[in-house]
């Protein structure tokens, strides 16, 4: 098979389909971008998760002066025995096994919390004496945090029992929910891409039919003339690859290393550069398969008609 014959069909036919290769190049470059965009959504979302999931706690808040609406707070304020009771429980062959680590936190320890993060002037609206005495339980497996929640709720003394990650679970569902609806789109955009392709190499085989009837009249074999249309349609998907991983590349440079890591100060934990070009050879095979098969099938199917 001359490689420089076929080289010179398929560019040939890239400049007589000059504005149909313009909308493969854009319509793969879109869709792609979208697949990069959400592998990386996924990917944060994941760091994310693993990252406060280790560093989530759960506290138990021991009855303070303002709690007398509880029934478990009905005589007040949590007393010394009930705290001590509540801490021998933590440390008691049951539930030591499933803790990494136990802080209690007294009232006087909260309220100079509380001043630290809202300032003297608005946490003057509380008093000390109307902060909690709690614990702060870190768990070995955070998945077991429902049997600190079970072994505390509806003790005495006890205000409340409080699981960070039911906080953490929604924010993540809704990211989640982001990450489908990018890569929906993305499938989209990417069968759009797939349709053209196979609709550009329909045109241009149809434009050079001419030339395919001598070829097959001369013993050509069909890979031999599917192989420049085939080219033809991976160059295009080539090109809106590279735009997308640039795209990508770009997006990780200036939207998140430049911008996001400096204004987003909750999120501690980013995806990097490195996983950006982790997703640039995935985005490109994913791009240059598609067009091969699509351009493959499409002229496939013309040359048996």
């Amino acid at each position: 098979m001359r490689v420089g014959l076929i080289l010179m069909e398929a560019l040939g036919g890239l400049r007589r389909n000059i504005s149909m290769v313009i909308s493969v190049v854009l319509v793969t470059f879109v869709s792609l971008t979208f697949v990069g965009a959400a592998i990386l959504m996924q990917g944060q979302i994941s760091t994310m998760r693993d990252y406060w999931t280790e560093r989530a706690q759960v506290a138990v808040y021991m009855c303070s002066s303002v709690s007398d609406t509880q029934e478990t707070c009905i005589d007040g304020e949590a007393t010394q025995d009930q705290i001590e009771q509540v801490r021998a429980e933590l440390e008691g062959p049951a539930l030591n096994a499933l803790i990494s680590e136990v802080r209690f936190e007294t009232k006087a320890e909260a309220y100079a919390k509380l001043v630290d993060q809202l300032g003297d002037e608005q946490a003057s609206v509380l008093t000390e004496d109307q902060m909690f005495d709690s614990f702060w339980i870190t768990l070995k497996d955070p998945s077991q945090s429902q049997v600190i929640v079970e072994a505390f709720s509806g003790v005495n003394g006890v205000e409340e029992v409080l699981d960070q990650l039911q906080y953490l679970d929604p924010l993540f569902s809704a990211l989640t929910v982001a990450t489908y609806i990018a890569v929906g789109i993305a499938v989209l955009m990417l069968i759009a891409a797939v349709l053209l392709i196979a609709t550009t190499i329909r045109l241009s085989a149809y434009a050079r039919r001419k030339e395919i009837g001598i070829m097959r009249l001369v013993g050509a074999s069909n890979r031999f003339i599917q192989t420049p249309f085939v080219l033809e349609g991976v160059f295009a998907a080539f090109l809106g690859s590279a735009l997308a991983s640039a795209a990508v590349i770009a997006g990780m440079h200036f939207g998140v290393e430049g911008y996001l890591k400096g204004r987003v100060p909750f999120i501690t934990t980013w995806v990097s550069m490195q996983d950006a070009l982790v997703v640039v050879p995935i985005l490109i095979v994913i791009g240059v398969v598609l067009a091969a098969l699509s351009a493959g099938f499409a002229i496939r199917r013309w040359l048996r008609t």
